[in-house]
């Protein structure tokens, strides 16, 4: 077999990790209850002329489990920072304090936590079609490889690896999202 019939599974399972790894900064985003310095994450402010991440702008502390405290570098972003942490959709009340702004974690009501099950399913489901689309792009290079020369038994066993990598990242998604939903149901 040559080298340009060959499929880079390697890159494949990197694509499919990533579409993991952003799965989880994306569930690490989510309120459960507990204070996580990761809840801010995706939020960005307008700082300088460029969106930036709130923890580049100032030390983000959890000093106590119902508590996030920002301490923000440049007093001029105090308001910027707290009007984006407002318009997040968060459902957290920024309170300022100086140079701090403290973010109280209010407890979760029964309707919440059921509203946020529903959007890490949604962050979920993302993922696996993240997956997918990879899965496309590998059974795509089959194809390609099949039309340059690749055998139908080849085909075949690079077909099933592909598969058999997709099928090991939709149970990742599946148990992780099982783990969110149950982290976040908690009381």
């Amino acid at each position: 077999m040559s080298d340009d019939l060959e499929i880079d599974l390697d890159a494949i399972e990197r694509r499919m990790d990533g579409a993991m790894n952003a799965l989880k900064m994306e569930f690490a985003s989510l309120r459960t209850g507990r204070a996580s310095a990761q809840i801010l994450d995706p939020i960005q402010v307008d700082a300088y002329g460029q969106m930036t991440p709130i923890n580049q702008l100032g030390t983000v502390n959890v000093p106590e489990p119902r508590m996030v405290v920002i301490n923000v570098w440049d007093k001029g972003m105090i308001a910027k920072v707290e009007k984006a942490i407002r318009e997040s959709g968060l459902g957290i009340n920024p309170v300022t304090d100086g140079p701090l702004i403290r973010l109280p974690i209010p407890e979760l009501n029964e309707e919440r936590r059921k509203q946020l099950t529903k959007v890490a399913a949604g962050y979920a489901e993302a993922a696996k079609v993240a997956i997918r689309n990879v899965r496309r792009d590998g059974m795509d290079q089959i194809k390609k490889a099949k039309a340059a020369g690749m055998g139908e038994d080849d085909q075949k066993m690079w077909s099933d690896e592909v598969q058999d990598l997709t099928d090991k990242h939709i149970v990742q998604v599946d148990k992780a999202l099982e783990i969110k939903q149950q982290e976040i149901m908690q009381v």
